[in-house]
């Protein structure tokens, strides 16, 4: 009952600092565009956010190998709190300049507190997991899924937050949350929750195995082929077919809830084995090269001009991108912790999302260049190109369970 309490535990701060995090990102992000900046202006603002993320998750994986998984926890709250406080220090007089530079050194400790905080609970999962490689998938996809869905609510509690509370008093509030999620946090959780042996050198961090460095090569170009359009490239095509802002909030706020929903019961659509990786690895190749065939199915269907509703045709169609990468997110996440060693799985966590936030600092920066260079199209067909080389990685991964030497 302990395991699942520590669980319980983790995945309700978990929830709680993600629910700020979307609002905090539909705040920042409807108050400039309110002041004037544009949408390329405003994908800006987040890029320190996903750069700040790579080093977070390579040294939190280790900070949590060394001092526990709780302490690293308890960090990223105590960050999130005081990125929340510093950005509603801003003050309404300053110069543009000014203020896009003080915001994005606040989104800068956001995502240092974002990443610390994922690592953190995502190993305190393969920590806590005692039920074998069925229990460890479903607890990753519920905890996955649930955490996006969160984050999808994040947005709509961002703009409520700022239409009632305003920017400062929405921070505020966040804030005062935040503190109280991390006075539980320390009563409750245990100190030596994933304390290992962690590595001696920086260098070792990046020696992991051939299958790790291949799904975290894989998580590059997958969350790379998403943001490509999903961060400028959507937004703007969306605003040039006539949308208001919110409505295309409300869109990326229902397909980020509707992407968590699936994330959570992937293991009902696909297939398991008892061993936890002779029919999760073909599942991943086969749900890989489905998710690879849609954007490419997309632009040519831009770029033919045969849709009478280019819009909706676009929306519907990134549904079904959305449902696909759910799947193939989902595993992709549980088999990270089914090939991490135990010994250093934090460390294993770690190593892989720093992949990942490359891979979403990737697709921002291209999609704004797509955008700008071929319009919607460009960024879907930059998107098929990435999982084209994701699903490449993907088929090289083993499907059966390796000793490593490291563990």
């Amino acid at each position: 009952m302990s395991a699942v309490r520590n669980y319980a535990v983790v995945t309700a701060s978990y929830w709680s600092f993600t629910l700020t995090d979307g609002a905090l990102r539909m705040l920042v992000l409807l108050h400039f565009y309110a002041l004037g900046y544009t949408p390329f202006m405003l994908a800006f603002l987040f890029l320190l956010y996903e750069a700040a993320g790579i080093f977070a998750n390579l040294g939190g994986g280790w900070l949590a190998a060394r001092f526990g998984i709780p302490r690293m926890l308890m960090t990223g709250l105590s960050l999130q709190i005081a990125g929340l406080l510093l950005l509603s220090g801003l003050q309404a007089d300053w110069s543009p300049a000014l203020s896009v530079a003080y915001v994005v050194a606040a989104q800068g400790i956001a995502g240092v507190a974002k990443d610390l905080t994922k690592t953190a609970s995502k190993s305190a999962i393969k920590a806590t997991s005692e039920g074998g490689a069925g229990q460890l998938f479903r607890w990753v996809a519920w905890f996955t899924g649930s955490k996006n869905a969160m984050k999808g609510a994040g947005f709509f509690v961002g703009g409520l937050l700022l239409e009632t509370a305003g920017f400062r008093g929405a921070l505020w509030l966040m804030a005062g949350l935040l503190a109280f999620v991390l006075i539980g946090v320390m009563l409750s959780v245990p100190r030596t929750l994933g304390k290992a042996k962690a590595s001696k050198s920086f260098r070792e961090l990046f020696a992991k195995s051939r299958s790790i460095n291949l799904l975290a090569g894989a998580r590059i170009f997958m969350f790379g082929s998403r943001d490509v359009w999903f961060v400028v490239g959507l937004p703007v095509f969306l605003y040039a077919q006539g949308w208001r802002y919110m409505e295309v909030a409300g869109f990326l706020a229902v397909w980020t809830i509707g992407y968590g929903l699936v994330q959570a019961i992937a293991p009902n659509i696909i297939r398991r084995s008892a061993d936890g990786l002779t029919r999760e690895v073909p599942e991943a190749r086969l749900w890989g090269t489905l998710l690879a065939a849609i954007p490419v199915a997309l632009a040519l269907l831009v770029t033919s001009h045969l849709a009478v509703r280019l819009d909706l045709a676009v929306v519907v169609g990134l549904c079904i991108f959305g449902f696909a990468f759910a799947v193939v997110s989902s595993l992709h996440s549980y088999l990270i912790l089914a090939y991490a060693g135990s010994a250093k799985a934090a460390e294993d966590v770690g190593f892989y999302y720093a992949a990942n936030a490359g891979g979403r600092l990737l697709g921002i920066l291209l999609s704004g260049a797509l955008m700008s260079a071929g319009g919607i199209a460009a960024c879907l067909w930059g998107s098929g190109v990435m999982l084209g080389v994701s699903l490449v990685l993907t088929l090289l991964l083993p499907s059966e369970r390796r000793k490593r030497a490291a563990a």
